[in-house]
């Protein structure tokens, strides 16, 4: 399931999943959808590695705003005890 984090000025919209366990270590999936003339612009990124792929559109420069905008927001994984 995927929970709305933040709507932006030009209706691009970020959405992340719950913490999620693969192969041992927790992650969590950001989304990134930015509606476009004829369709949409996507990117996934794992936290909290900050991994990136199936990027459909955006150029680099804008993966670079949005991974800044990820580090600087409060989306995070606790780190467990």
């Amino acid at each position: 399931m995927l929970y709305p984090f933040m709507t932006l000025p030009d209706e691009t919209e970020i959405v992340h999943s719950e913490v999620l366990t693969d192969d041992g270590k927790e992650c969590v999936k950001v989304c990134i959808e930015k509606p476009v003339i004829g369709g949409f612009h996507s990117a996934i990124c794992w936290l909290p590695d900050y991994r990136w792929e199936d990027i459909h559109g955006f150029t680099e420069e804008e993966i670079s705003r949005y991974q800044v905008l990820i580090q600087h927001s409060n989306l995070a994984i606790a780190k467990s005890d």
